[in-house]
């Protein structure tokens, strides 16, 4: 199979049978065989029915249906663990993103070698001040941590080499990063594409302000399981190791500073009620502290069935 198709949704009825029509129009015009997997993450409209109907219309039509929503990561790693296609296409189902552009971005993962192609929204019809304004934030961050340099890294209109899918695990809220993530996995040749966007024709975003301020703190967990998460030690052990040697010379010194004015003046304040003595202890228990978290996490690391997850690209 060419193409996979993945569409994760959630209440968007409306759209489905005008996104599907156009999906399959333009395979047909070139000649791809493909499936297209909607992902029902947990709707309340009539979207599954929506999906039943077309799946009866049309055999390249799959769906998935959660329970409940469990959010747009979830739904494309069911997604992923599901698609059968050579290059693998996500795109949202809202009408914004142009099935017109699936065919440039098939031929850039097999003609071009790319492991990974990312849409560039580059002229958006959002609202300025609550999203393009934000998003161009977050996104010079996010290539500032990752050293991907995508304009757009969360565009849901993303291509994938077919191996791209299946070596990743998108968890959490994570799919604002599954560049981050292939690279992480091995994936390095990761390309952009200028990409057109659409405005809305039914409905109402899903997705509120709080997607930046998460946006921000799963980056920073991202980063650190990558750069940590096999080695806890190294950030735990360095950090308190760090903080208890500064608290040791600091008590030294205040020791020392009460000495030296027991023997001259004569007198001297007992070291409890001596403040500098108090936060020099604070350091030592919390250097202690975080030396035994890394200690910790090494022994949960070791007992870990995922210690040795590295990617084996061949054999022969």
């Amino acid at each position: 199979m060419d193409i996979t198709v993945i569409v994760p949704l959630y209440n968007e009825e409306e759209s489905l049978p005008k996104l599907n029509a156009w999906i399959a129009r333009v395979m047909q015009e070139n000649g791809f065989s493909y499936e297209v997997i909607y992902v029902n993450d947990g709707s309340t409209d009539k979207s599954w029915e929506v999906i039943e109907n077309l799946k009866a219309a049309c055999s390249a039509v799959r769906g998935i249906c959660f329970r409940r929503n469990y959010g747009k990561s979830a739904a494309l790693q069911v997604g992923f663990q599901a698609a059968k296609g050579d290059v693998v296409i996500t795109m949202d189902a809202d009408l914004q993103d142009s099935p017109d552009e699936i065919p440039a971005l098939y031929r850039m993962i097999k003609e071009e070698g790319y492991d990974l192609v990312s849409g560039w929204k580059q002229k958006r019809y959002d609202n300025k001040l609550t999203k393009n304004l934000p998003s161009k934030l977050f996104n010079a961050t996010a290539r500032k941590v990752t050293g991907i340099q995508l304009h757009d890294m969360n565009c849901g209109l993303k291509a994938y080499r077919r191996e791209v899918v299946k070596n990743i695990e998108v968890f959490s809220e994570m799919h604002r990063y599954i560049p981050y993530l292939a690279k992480n996995a091995g994936f390095t040749k990761i390309g952009e594409k200028v990409v057109q966007h659409r405005k809305r024709e039914f409905g109402n975003s899903k997705f509120g302000l709080n997607r930046f301020v998460n946006g921000y703190l799963d980056l920073m967990t991202i980063w650190f399981l990558n750069k940590f998460g096999k080695q806890p030690m190294h950030f735990f052990g360095l950090m308190g190791s760090l903080m208890f040697f500064l608290g040791f010379v600091a008590i030294c010194i205040v020791i020392g500073l009460k000495i030296h004015a027991l023997y001259t003046v004569g007198t001297s304040m007992l070291l409890g009620q001596n403040a500098y003595f108090q936060v020099s202890m604070l350091m030592m228990i919390l250097g202690t502290m975080l030396f035994l978290a890394g200690f910790i996490g090494e022994l949960v690391l070791r007992n870990s069935e995922s210690r040795n997850d590295y990617q084996i690209k061949a054999t022969i």
